[in-house]
């Protein structure tokens, strides 16, 4: 029977999870060396090597993968019922992680969040700006937030907002040496304004819809950006064109800085929506954020 101290096995799941002696040392709060040196230890009371360390990569021997199958999910369940302790205390505390883009935590979550977390102050949130497809749960992330249709069909999925318009725009200054685009495939002929998406590993091509006839639009410009207020700012600044959420572009539409082409090409899409994997019991903090955020539609947003 195995009497050595369990945070070893802890170390070593890190290790394993993480694939790497610095990350796994980051995330539990220790150096390198007496992490490494807990492995060690750990490996000489086993009597079993558990991780095959080379000068690029750690990965788990035969041994350690049976290991990590064994007690990880197990430890999972530990933490699971030791958070829902929290709900036998008289405030809600805990930390919650969430992955969104900007437009999403600007327009969506953060209007919310200050409410809640002046509600809950025990309350931790953490928010990551993310526009890549996130593996939530190999991340370790509570939930991310996505648009309805992007949502994976194992994961529960709470609409938190209305449905989304894009606008295609571009300032006066741009239109004053261009022709206005009538079709999606005019675009080619303009400098748009790119957004990069990481786990793509290419540019975000322009969706169109019309007449159910759908069209994909892959658009040249001289700036690419990875966040929806960059390139507002860069088409208000006379860049280009710019395919942003239509509440973000209509102040400066309002304001006659903006200009509005291809609207016909551009209907409502399901807003965006939480999403988390399916569990026996959540925290009490996350099932309190859930429905803080989640979407009424008679009522006001803020």
């Amino acid at each position: 029977m195995y009497r050595g101290n369990l945070n070893d096995l802890l170390a070593f799941l890190a290790v394993a999870q993480e694939r790497s002696f610095t990350k796994a040392a980051a995330k539990l709060g220790v150096s390198q060396s007496a992490l490494s040196h807990t492995i060690r230890g750990l490996e000489e009371q086993l009597g079993l090597r558990l991780l095959t360390r080379t000068t690029r990569s750690v990965a788990p021997t035969e041994a350690g993968e049976r290991l990590l199958h064994a007690i990880g999910p197990r430890f999972e369940e530990i933490e699971a019922e030791v958070a829902a302790l929290s709900e036998l205390r008289e405030k809600p505390a805990g930390t919650i992680r969430i992955t969104a883009t900007d437009y999403a935590i600007e327009t969506i979550l953060w209007p919310k969040l200050t409410k809640f977390l002046r509600r809950y102050p025990e309350v931790q949130v953490e928010l990551i700006t993310d526009y890549g497809l996130t593996d939530i749960v190999t991340e370790r992330f509570d939930a991310g937030v996505r648009i309805g249709e992007q949502v994976a069909k194992d994961m529960i999925a709470v609409r938190i907002g209305p449905d989304i318009r894009i606008a295609v725009v571009g300032s006066p200054g741009y239109f004053a040496s261009r022709s206005e685009p009538q079709t999606p495939q005019e675009l080619v002929d303009h400098n748009c304004i790119n957004l990069r998406l990481p786990t793509r590993g290419g540019l975000y091509a322009w969706e169109f819809e019309k007449d159910g006839r759908e069209l994909r639009v892959h658009v040249e410009g001289q700036l690419v950006f990875n966040g929806t207020f960059e390139m507002l700012k860069a088409a208000v600044a006379g860049f280009g064109l710019a395919y942003v959420p239509e509440d973000v572009a209509q102040p400066h539409l309002a304001a006659g800085r903006l200009k509005r082409v291809l609207g016909n090409w551009c209907p409502p899409y399901s807003g965006y929506h939480l999403y988390y994997p399916s569990r026996r019991q959540q925290p009490p903090a996350f099932t309190l954020l859930v429905n803080a955020l989640r979407y009424r539609e008679a009522q006001s947003e803020c």
